[in-house]
């Protein structure tokens, strides 16, 4: 795995995690995380193809988005990202904020998307979780942001070093960037809903049956908006679905790279 600073036309630098070779794969963490978040999906299918994972805007090496982004300026973002690589069309797969970012692209730039994977997504919030969610986006912009409550929500028993892993993760990101994407987070559940019947490739929206905020209702009506959605929802799990099921994860990821990119 080679770790390099990506330059785009705006002049904004990205780390990048690059490893393998073949057809391109972009892999987008959430908010808080960083490229190493992807890991156990780098590592197993670096084999098959060129696996890219980036840090997001004001998270790891990555410059932060100037102003206040919104999830739009995410995806922007992002495209840029693509057109520099130089690789043409990919394979993108987001997780949580991340699945947002690639569910955007899909629908804004479908010249540079092949298929989408949308893990551990939302889509139009409850009001009462979407309360709950902007509350939090306040308390982080304040400074404040205690990360016991995420853990608890997206780990469960057993599951100590990798909780500890992502708390580590959690305490390094600049506070700047993890406000703003939170905030664009937390604003972003309805940005594309209603154009995610626009999407013509290949659509895997995949959670955990564990996840509170990241439903799999949300899931299941990701998949049916778009016309080639397909959902997967797995048991025994919770947020951090890629860490905690990597296996499975994989394997599904495998099979959504196996789907044929023209469908209609």
């Amino acid at each position: 795995m080679m770790s390099r600073t990506l330059r785009l036309s705006d002049g904004l630098a990205v780390r990048v995690l690059a490893a393998g070779t073949g057809a391109p794969l972009l892999l987008i963490h959430g908010v808080g995380m960083r490229a190493e978040a992807w890991g156990p999906q780098i590592e197993a299918l670096s084999p098959e193809c060129r696996v890219i994972a980036v840090d997001i805007p004001g998270h790891g090496a990555s410059d932060p988005l100037p102003g206040t982004p919104g999830l739009a300026d995410y995806v922007a973002w992002a495209a840029r990202v693509i057109e520099a690589l130089g690789l043409g069309p990919v394979s993108v797969a987001g997780h949580s904020m991340g699945s947002l970012i690639a569910a955007g692209l899909a629908v804004d730039r479908p010249d540079l998307i092949r298929r989408a994977a949308l893990l551990n997504g939302v889509i139009r919030r409850s009001p009462e979780a979407r309360a709950a969610v902007l509350a939090r986006a306040d308390e982080i912009a304040l400074g404040g942001g205690n990360i016991d409550g995420p853990l608890a929500r997206w780990f469960g028993p057993g599951e100590d070093a990798i909780r500890d892993r992502v708390a580590g993760w959690l305490r390094a990101v600049p506070q700047a960037g993890y406000a703003a994407a939170y905030r664009a987070f937390a604003e972003g559940d309805a940005t594309y809903a209603d154009r995610l019947a626009r999407i013509r490739c290949p659509v895997l929206a995949m959670t955990a049956d564990g996840d509170a905020n990241s439903t799999p209702g949300m899931s299941r009506e990701m998949a049916a908006l778009a016309p080639f959605g397909r959902a997967v929802v797995i048991t025994g799990h919770r947020h951090m679905l890629n860490l905690t099921a990597p296996e499975i994860v994989t394997a599904e990821l495998r099979r959504w790279l196996a789907t044929e990119e023209t469908l209609a």
